[in-house]
C-alpha cells in the first residue's frame, strides 16, 4: 500500500500543512491559525496540529495508518528541553501511529530553501532566526531569542521600529515622510497621542499584530520616506550578522556558501533583499533565491527521516 508523508510548517502567525508521496511534492496543502504553544497553549497547539494533520491526509482518502512519518517544523522548539519533551510525547500519542520527527520551524525552512544541503537560512518571519549546515552535516542555528531582546530584521521587531518612527516624526525629531500620514490615516487619529491607547490595548499584547505594523513601514518604504527605508537596511545589517556567526562557527565544502532566505519581511523585495545581498557577498557568500517553499521543507524532513522505515 502506497505510504504518505506529512508536513507540517509551524510558525508565529500560521500553521501550514501538506501532505505528499515520496517525492515530497505536495498534493494538497491547508493552513490554520499559528500552533505555537507560547500564543494559544501547549493543549491547542497539539489539538491544532493533530486537527490539521488529518484533514490533510484525509483530503486525499488517507488516515494516520497510512502515514509513514510527519515532520512538524515547531515554533520555539529546542528552546527549552522539558516543553520539547512534552511536545514530542504529546504530538507522538495524537499522531499514532504515525512517527513524529520534531524540528524548529526555522530548520524545516533551511531544508525546503537549500533542499537539505550545506549552506546558510535566514527566515524571519514574525521572528528571526538562522540555520546552517557545513559539512558532515554539522548543523548550527544563530538567533530566534525572543522578541523582548531579539528578533532582530524580522516583521516583530521592524513592526515596533516603526511605531517609534511614527513617535518620533510626530515629534519632530525625525522628518516626517510617508509613514506619519499613513499610520494617522490608518487609525483615524484626530491626535498623534491617541496611537498610545492602540498600540497599549490593541497591539502590543499580540505579537503578530505588532509583526504586521511592518506593512506600515513598508508602505512608507515604498513611498520614498527615508527614514523607513532605512529601517530594512538596519534589519538587514542584522539578518547579514547570523549569517557571519555561522560561517565562524561552522566548516564548509563550498569556497562561496549558498544562503538563502524565507520568511514574511522578504515580501519588501529589493528594500531588505538588495543591502542583505550586499553585506553577504561582502562576507563571501552568495545570496540565492530558496528551490522550494518551508513547508515542502518539512516533506524533505519527513522523507528523509522515515523513507527506510
Amino acid at each position: 500500500m502506497e505510504k504518505w508523508y506529512m508536513g507540517v510548517d509551524g510558525g508565529g502567525t500560521k500553521t501550514a500543512f501538506a501532505v505528499s508521496r515520496a517525492d515530497h511534492i505536495p498534493v494538497q496543502t491547508m493552513q490554520y491559525l499559528t500552533c505555537s504553544y507560547q500564543s494559544i497553549g501547549m493543549e491547542a497547539s497539539i489539538a491544532l496540529i493533530q486537527e490539521g494533520v488529518q484533514a490533510c491526509l484525509g483530503s486525499v482518502g488517507a488516515t494516520l495508518q497510512d502515514c509513514a512519518g510527519v515532520c512538524v517544523g515547531m515554533p520555539c522548539y529546542g528552546e527549552n528541553s522539558e516543553k520539547d519533551a512534552v511536545i514530542v510525547k504529546e504530538l507522538t500519542k495524537a499522531l499514532a501511529p504515525a512517527p513524529v520527527y520534531v524540528v524548529n520551524d526555522g530548520e524545516v525552512g533551511w531544508a525546503g530553501s537549500l533542499a537539505c544541503e550545506e549552506g546558510i537560512h535566514i527566515v524571519s518571519g514574525t521572528g528571526s532566526i538562522a540555520f546552517g549546515r557545513g559539512k558532515d552535516h554539522e548543523f548550527a542555528r544563530c538567533g530566534g531569542w525572543v522578541e523582548f531582546f531579539g528578533d532582530e530584521g524580522s516583521c516583530y521587531w521592524i513592526g515596533r521600529e516603526a511605531m517609534s518612527l511614527f513617535s518620533k516624526e510626530a515629534d519632530g525629531r525625525a522628518v516626517r515622510g510617508a509613514l506619519y500620514d499613513i499610520v494617522r490615516k490608518e487609525f483615524e487619529l484626530q491626535e498623534d497621542y491617541q496611537i498610545i491607547d492602540i498600540v497599549l490595548t490593541e497591539i502590543a499584547p499580540h505579537r503578530e499584530r505588532v509583526a504586521d505594523f511592518q506593512r506600515y513601514a513598508l508602505q512608507a518604504a515604498r513611498a520614498g520616506d527615508a527614514v523607513a527605508v532605512a529601517l530594512y537596511e538596519v534589519a538587514a545589517e542584522e539578518l547579514a550578522g547570523m549569517v557571519l556567526a555561522l560561517k565562524q562557527k561552522l566548516q564548509f565544502s563550498y569556497e562561496t556558501i549558498p544562503v538563502s532566505y524565507s520568511g514574511g519581511v522578504f515580501h519588501a523585495g529589493e528594500l531588505i533583499l538588495a543591502p542583505l545581498r550586499e553585506k553577504v557577498e561582502r562576507m563571501g557568500g552568495v545570496l540565492q533565491t530558496p528551490k522550494s517553499s518551508t513547508l515542502e521543507g518539512a516533506l524533505m524532513l519527513a522523507v528523509e527521516k522515515f523513507r527506510e522505515i
